[in-house]
């Protein structure tokens, strides 16, 4: 796929007094890119458009450089113990997406380059018990891959956490862009979990990111470097066709990673629609043909750890989505491990 290149970079002042910040600056002006210097804060004025979803694609094409202040590192459950950013956003267009509501009004894409202290603060976290390993979740605030090709900073994390005996590190992308991770001396601490999902919700819902194909191929570069592999399929989504649709994403699984070389059981995390009204609001306003289905009359409320509800599928559904992807999980790779189904 096309990798990512910002319309406009802006630079917070403080980044500039680290080397990966000074390093940005004088790739973007030497490729004439429109660079702004100027504190975070005035990034979402500084965003051009009459309407919200003129903003919000504009926005989608807006880089900011800046340092990481708060090293308050939040609990991550289930996927790990903590979760930490390399950058925040992303530059996929993904409908449904949760960020669409936790940045709402900033929906720009930020990376960050104070790299030493983000990784002095993961050291912290570390559990010093004897055999104790913590997990660590780097893509829960964006995707840290789809900025790889100009950072390298996923790169730099993943030989980190290499060095690491009793840590690891999670990473979940849409982007298919691995060739230059797959020599590093990982020593097998990185997980790498590719999103997939059917043809019709990649085609209609998930744009700007990698295709259907393009990620099965990733993940078996992935694995043949020797990380541990997992999928996550989300959303799972119902419509006309679901059923066969996704039976076809399993069998090119079965056929396209060879399960016998990970060093690792290949882990799988489903998770089914969901939607709040503030993301709905969201949504109707920058997709304003969208297809999802967000009906609240064929959902049932179910209560979020922030004390915020969310709309999901019907009990009754819902367990038919887990026992039919459960069964095509066992049957595709028998020795996976489904993490969970939410």
């Amino acid at each position: 796929m096309k990798l990512f290149k910002p319309e406009i970079v802006f630079f917070e002042p403080s980044s500039l007094k680290y080397p990966l910040g000074q390093e940005l600056r004088m790739r973007f002006e030497k490729e004439g890119i429109p660079i702004i210097t100027t504190p975070a804060h005035n990034v979402s004025r500084s965003i051009p458009g009459n309407d919200e979803k003129q903003k919000y694609a504009r926005a989608k094409k807006t880089l900011v450089v800046a340092t990481k202040k708060s090293m308050k590192l939040d609990v991550c459950k289930p996927s790990a113990d903590f979760e930490f950013s390399l950058a925040t956003n992303c530059p996929g267009n993904c409908e449904y997406c949760y960020l669409q509501a936790t940045q709402g009004y900033k929906p720009y894409l930020r990376t960050y380059v104070n790299l030493e202290d983000i990784f002095n603060t993961i050291k912290r976290h570390i559990n010093k018990e004897e055999n104790s390993v913590t997990v660590f979740e780097a893509a829960s605030s964006g995707d840290p891959l789809a900025l790889e090709h100009l950072t390298g900073s996923l790169g730099k994390t993943i030989e980190f956490f290499g060095a690491l005996h009793n840590a690891r590190l999670r990473v979940v992308t849409k982007f298919d862009n691995v060739d230059s991770l797959l020599d590093l001396n990982h020593k097998g601490h990185t997980r790498f979990r590719v999103s997939i999902n059917s043809r019709y919700v990649i085609n209609s819902f998930e744009h700007n990111t990698a295709s259907f194909e393009e990620r099965i191929v990733a993940a078996s570069k992935l694995s043949k470097a020797g990380y541990p592999i997992g999928f996550i399929v989300a959303p799972i989504m119902i419509y006309k066709g679901w059923k066969e649709e996704y039976k076809e994403l399993f069998d090119r699984l079965k056929h396209s990673i060879d399960i016998t070389i990970s060093p690792e059981p290949v882990t799988f995390e489903l998770i089914q629609h969901r939607f709040t009204p503030s993301a709905k609001k969201f949504i109707l306003q920058r997709f304003p043909g969208t297809k999802l289905d967000m009906d609240e009359e064929n959902r049932q409320l179910k209560w979020g750890k922030f004390g915020r509800f969310k709309y999901v599928y019907p009990k009754e559904t819902a367990e038919d989505i887990k026992q039919y992807m459960s069964g095509l999980v066992r049957d595709s790779m028998p020795s996976a491990q489904i993490s969970y189904f939410t």
